[in-house]
């Protein structure tokens, strides 16, 4: 019997600019114990579906057509019955955690809310199997992570919190949108491999939704292929994998990263130096004691040239986020940070504004970063308010238009909202943003994370013109490391705040040196065989 089954489901947007029909005619089934994944581009509609069938979408929108739990119609079912049924029988795991987690609660109360509304558990045991749940997702310290806050963990973190909630109350069925978009890959594997040892156990059926065609070949049993809203290819994986029969299926299977990165010359003028980068924060919760430091980068130097793109690897809470953050100045930190050869450890927060310009930032959660008061053309252009006040709001608006379009997007979408977008299309006017102002360094953390592979290959491509045409640096962090390897000429990888290897990237990619970048690449690129290892799974333990 099928735990879920839509049929012939459609999803209508109102905009400014008309009625979008994201989703047309989609039909589906899960079975119980079966893990089923849907892929396709970002904007397919695959998230859609699912946001329909728990009674998620955005106010603006509209489902019509039929999806079944077991026996029970739960399309455009009142919230009072949804509530019943969501986090308990059905749990979802969101792409973008950092805005499905409350920033006002700790994380103890987030992860013991559903557990005390569905499975009717006191505090105290609320409390215990939350901190099992931490453990369970591979947290560190899973005590002294209850009472933090979200913003106080890295992507990576609140990406486990989320899963250690869905898993919380055993449900029947776990929807997993993207739920690996923030891991490293050690992580992922440790992850996909405890969701198909809790399948296994409790027979819970998984609907993974994911751009990233390794995960769906190494994790689930059967396979839609959305295009344009359209089921386009469906079938067990391996037959889609082996014999695709749509073409736009095989264009999907072919759009790994590619290329590589030329350094640029000897004699290119160094832009940004950072000598003995350090950055500790305080930790401890007790009255009138004092708290102690914990240190999230110890002691990094960075040598960035005009043109060079330097990739800063390493698992989730390593610190290369961190380490972004404070070579621009966001992050208060010990050593000396210069940029064209001018000291800005002494500025003030008036001289670096003046200089945020051309040190630009495109953050992990495109989200979070986007307000979602402002249409997508006042996001683009909002840098342009403050350093170029004498543009006026037409000619703010064709650069909207170009900024957009130079990364994918119709000039007609400046006038949506962030929530109207996919994942994938909120991080492209994330870099859009930082585009427009043409600054000379830019630090993306995690700027493809959200993408599908091809439009990975599109946003490479356009940062690679970017950077010939406009001879930018880059500083690109990830935990993919095939591409890194498309984009970066140096790289950095990092563990614990300290970088333990660093050189040209074919060097550390074909000889790697330590046996913990040897890790990372065997995750990365032979998934199948550590989610099939004994050693990456961890026990289940009831609840």
């Amino acid at each position: 019997m099928a735990v879920l089954k839509v049929e012939n489901v459609t999803v209508t947007f109102d905009t400014p600019d008309g009625v979008i029909d994201a989703v047309s005619g989609v039909s589906m089934t899960v079975e119980r114990g079966e893990t089923v994944a849907i892929v396709g581009e970002s904007g397919s509609g695959k998230s859609q579906v699912m946001m329909a069938a728990m009674g998620l979408l955005a106010i603006n929108g509209r489902a019509e057509g039929s999806v079944r739990f077991g026996e029970d119609e739960i399309l455009n079912a009142p919230a009072r019955r949804m509530n019943l049924i969501r986090g308990s029988r059905i749990a979802m795991i969101f792409q973008e955690p950092m805005t499905s987690l409350d920033p006002l609660y700790t994380i103890e109360s987030q992860l013991t809310a559903p557990l005390r509304a569905h499975a009717g558990l006191s505090r105290a045991k609320a409390r215990a199997r939350a901190l099992e749940l931490l453990d369970l997702v591979r947290i560190p310290e899973p005590a002294r992570r209850l009472k933090a806050y979200p913003h106080e963990l890295s992507g990576g973190q609140r990406q486990r919190v989320m899963i250690a909630m869905a898993l919380s109350n055993s449900p029947d069925l776990i929807i997993a949108d993207e739920p690996t978009t923030a891991l490293d890959v050690t992580i992922q594997a440790e992850i996909l491999a405890l969701l198909a040892e809790l399948q296994a156990r409790l027979e819970t059926a998984i609907l993974f939704i994911t751009h990233d065609l390794g995960l769906v070949k190494a994790f689930a049993d059967r396979v839609y292929v959305m295009r344009a809203g359209r089921v386009v290819e469906e079938g067990p994986t391996t037959r889609v994998f082996e014999a695709p029969r749509s073409e736009y299926t095989r264009m999907l299977l072919d759009a790994e990263p590619d290329g590589a990165k030329h350094p640029p010359s000897d004699d290119a003028p160094l832009l940004l130096e950072a000598k003995g980068v350090r950055v500790t924060f305080p930790v401890g919760d007790g009255f009138l004691r004092r708290p102690r430091r914990f240190t999230a980068v110890d002691g990094v130097d960075v040598a960035l040239r005009r043109g060079q793109t330097i990739g800063v690897v390493g698992e989730s809470g390593s610190g290369k986020s961190t380490l972004g953050r404070a070579l621009l100045r966001l992050q208060p930190s010990e050593g000396r940070i210069t940029y064209a050869g001018r000291d800005l450890s002494d500025r003030t927060p008036a001289e670096m504004t003046q200089l945020r310009r051309e040190l630009q930032l495109v953050f992990q959660d495109p989200y979070g970063s986007l307000s979602p008061r402002m249409t997508v053309g006042e996001i683009v252009t909002e840098g342009l308010l403050i350093h170029e006040p004498q543009t006026g709001r037409r000619a703010r608006a064709v650069r909207a238009a170009e900024a957009l379009e130079a990364v994918g997007l119709s000039a007609v979408m400046r006038n949506r909202f962030p929530h109207e977008f996919s994942g994938g299309q909120r991080q492209r006017i994330a870099i859009a943003r930082a585009m427009v102002l043409s600054p000379s360094v830019v630090v993306l953390d995690e700027p493809t994370s959200a993408l599908d592979r091809s439009v990975q290959k599109q946003v490479i491509r356009l940062l690679r013109d970017l950077q010939t045409r406009l001879a930018l640096s880059y500083v690109f962090i990830s935990h993919d490391l095939a591409v890194i390897r498309a984009v970066a000429d140096h790289v950095l990888v990092m563990k614990d705040g300290r970088v333990v290897e660093e050189g040209a990237t074919s060097a550390v990619f074909n000889a790697p040196q330590t046996a913990y970048t040897r890790d990372l690449m065997r995750a990365a690129f032979d998934l199948s065989s550590l989610l099939k290892s004994d050693e990456t799974a961890a026990p289940v333990r009831e609840a």
